[in-house]
């Protein structure tokens, strides 16, 4: 059993649920991520300029994944690509700090760690108005978190501390606190915690 684990299939059950739900679309405004990358000596593929496009592909692949019931790695990495294609190239629309916190999960499921830590870290950095923002500070710190990630509770203290700071009355703050006096436990020493809390 790994830490926080129904908080994390929460959180993306839910943004799962506003990706696909919301009705905001990218535009020919939208393209200027794509346009800053034209000096490059590496042509790129027509494509990643057209934002539409780059959109219909994440809806696609949003739409194949909650199809599935299992982990298809082929499909799953499928999906990390459109995701980070859409949230790099067209790095203005209100959905791209969404599809990097879901490329993130995705990245997770399949151990990509090394992915979903650099997306996490792009998603915070280049969104501080991102509303959904200590949800990505939340799922970073786990990753620092889990042995089995990043094992670093000095960062993952930092990073929950900082949501606490940030946003001290969210819900991630209360997660956050509730986390911070989890750090350095065993899933055992969890267990016996929570079960003595209960009086089971």
């Amino acid at each position: 059993m790994k830490k926080h684990a129904f908080l994390v299939l929460m959180l993306g059950v839910w943004i799962f649920f506003n990706a696909c739900t919301s009705s905001t679309k990218p535009n020919d405004s939208e393209k200027g991520a794509a346009d800053s990358t034209a000096s490059s000596p590496v042509k790129k593929p027509d494509y990643l300029g057209d934002c539409k496009k780059l959109y219909g592909e994440v809806r696609l692949m949003d739409s194949v994944l909650l199809t599935q019931t299992e982990v298809v790695y082929e499909t799953a990495n499928k999906a990390i690509k459109a995701f980070t294609d859409f949230a790099y190239y067209c790095a203005s629309d209100s959905l791209s700090p969404i599809y990097l916190i879901k490329t993130a999960q995705i990245a997770r499921v399949i151990d990509n760690i090394p992915q979903a830590k650099i997306v996490l870290e792009k998603c915070i950095d280049g969104y501080p108005n991102f509303n959904n923002r200590a949800a990505a500070i939340f799922l970073l710190a786990q990753l620092y978190d889990e042995a089995n990630y990043l094992n670093d509770e000095h960062e993952a203290r930092k990073l929950y501390q900082k949501i606490i700071d940030e946003y001290p009355k969210s819900e991630w703050a209360m997660n956050s606190k509730a986390a911070i006096k989890l750090l350095g436990k065993t899933d055992e020493e969890i267990i016996k915690e929570f079960t003595k809390k209960n009086g089971k």
